[in-house]
């Protein structure tokens, strides 16, 4: 496909999006809009638009790659997904809103004190910055080697091409143009998805009616692992999915500030049972993809790449037609940017709110700082995506996911000390407990055969890293001497 075309797509497919930012900033005044959308968002539009947000173009790429040797494995996981965000939706969201919080992390000073907050703040900030900064990678070098390359455009320029593209259409509407702006890019993901199982199929010789039988006859589509020594193991896997859901939603001010600016706590809840139906059937879509991707490169003898995440970037752009070619970077593109805008916004949103008392600011000097906050938050993303650029092998979806595990589960510790125990933790203490609990889980995992006869501790690790926290946190409370903090009432 020529680069040209990629190039005329990206233009037309941004211009879009600036549009929408420009209507919907305009005549806003003050910074509410970028922070909360006034409050004003339709679920259904949060709904939809989440979708995007939660997947992200590591998904669109990494999922069906991982087919071949996951088989369908993937789903135990979605599965786990819907248990956690039922938990979100009637345990999490009712305290967000009946709070009225701006930075979720609030709620960490009310019960802990100042560190607790601070850490907690802190290490959200250092999750989103890697897992977005992650996701970013993998597109940026689909696009750099597909469209930037060939007119001799390194890639740390594409990358600052890219990010300042999100910072053009968020930088001023903020949560307000996301809201709609992730509604759009959804839509594109799931239009190449859906066309790329259309194509593949008829490919295949394979009418929509033959597509379950020939799905549930190959090897590949194996959903249960019964095996309890391996990773893959169904129990685990549905643990890990609801607890990553938690923490990767329910504890993850990004996710969290959408829901957030639905009117009610009862379209709050709408919109994350219909969220998580959908997100069921889309990720199922997603592993049907990389079913007959395999088939496909088996059929016409194609040479595997040696990274899966290769595959579907491989086919697209080298076997696919013309306009289907456009339609997988358009999906690309837009389950990015679906992830990264609201990223953005959500990493400044955390930063002004929890570390520069972002509240007691005059008006006039709030535009200035959150401007700039915007901008380092680009600068930070763009330094990270570079050392993945020079550092990263293998499918980058266990990577995210192996990642969330060390840095989401002092968040996941911290909460379910809040909220489910009457722990007094020592505050000061707090900030060493939260290093601490990731390096053992590291060399935990690291030795796990060794240690436990074989067993191989996978995405689980945020469990075990949550749990080695609250144990912590309960061991610190013996050395508090302080008042007593009142607990905030769930």
């Amino acid at each position: 496909m020529s680069p040209f075309l990629g190039i005329a797509l990206i233009l037309v497919y941004f211009s879009i999006l600036i549009t929408v930012s420009w209507f919907t900033a305009r005549g806003e005044k003050g910074t509410d809009a970028f922070f909360t959308a006034n409050r004003s968002s339709k679920w259904y539009l949060v709904a939809f638009g989440m979708i995007g947000t939660s997947l992200s173009g590591v998904t669109f790429i990494s999922v069906p790659g991982m087919v071949k040797a996951g088989q369908f494995h993937y789903l135990q996981m979605v599965f786990g997904y819907l248990i956690g965000y039922f938990i979100i939706a009637n345990l999490l969201m009712p305290m967000y809103y009946r709070l009225n919080l701006v930075s979720i992390y609030t709620y960490l000073e009310h019960r802990f004190g100042y560190w607790a907050y601070k850490t907690g703040a802190g290490f959200f900030l250092l999750s989103r910055l890697i897992g977005s900064s992650a996701r970013f990678y993998l597109v940026l070098s689909v696009l750099h080697f597909s469209i930037f390359e060939p007119f001799g455009i390194p890639f740390w320029v594409s990358v600052g091409i890219g990010l300042l593209l999100i910072w053009v259409y968020t930088y001023k509407g903020g949560m307000k143009t996301i809201i709609i702006t992730d509604t759009l890019q959804t839509f594109c993901m799931l239009a190449g998805v859906v066309a790329s199982i259309i194509y593949l199929s008829k490919q295949l010789d394979l009418g929509m009616m033959d597509l379950p039988g020939f799905i549930n006859s190959d090897p590949l589509s194996e959903i249960w692992s019964s095996d309890f020594t391996q990773k893959s193991f169904w129990v685990k896997q549905v643990l890990a999915g609801a607890f990553i859901a938690i923490t990767m939603t329910g504890l993850d001010q990004d996710m969290m500030q959408k829901n957030l600016t639905c009117k009610s706590k009862k379209k709050k809840k709408k919109n994350m049972y219909w969220f998580s139906g959908i997100l069921l059937l889309v990720n199922f879509l997603f592993l049907v993809l990389g079913l007959l991707l395999y088939s496909y490169a088996s059929r016409i003898h194609l040479e595997l790449p040696l990274k899966s995440d290769q595959l579907f970037p491989l086919i697209a752009l080298q076997h696919f037609p013309v306009w289907l070619g456009l339609m997988f970077l358009m999906g690309i593109i837009a389950a990015t940017y679906a992830s990264t805008d609201s990223a953005l916004t959500a990493l400044t949103t955390s930063f002004c709110f929890d570390f520069l008392n972002f509240s007691s600011l005059k008006e006039e000097e709030r535009g200035p700082t959150k401007f700039k906050v915007h901008l380092a938050m680009s600068g930070l993303i763009w330094v990270i995506v570079l050392v993945f650029f020079k550092f990263n092998e293998g499918s980058l979806i266990v990577t995210v996911f192996e990642l969330a595990g060390y840095t989401y589960g002092p968040l996941l510790g911290l909460y379910a000390a809040g909220m489910l125990t009457r722990i007094k933790a020592k505050d000061s203490w707090i900030p060493a407990i939260c290093v601490a609990s990731p390096i053992v889980s590291y060399f935990l995992k690291m030795y796990s055969p060794v240690l436990f006869n074989g067993y191989e501790i996978g995405f689980e690790i945020l469990i075990i890293n949550g749990l080695i926290t609250l144990f912590l946190l309960y061991f610190s409370s013996f050395f508090n001497k302080s008042i007593e903090i009142a607990s905030i009432k769930n």
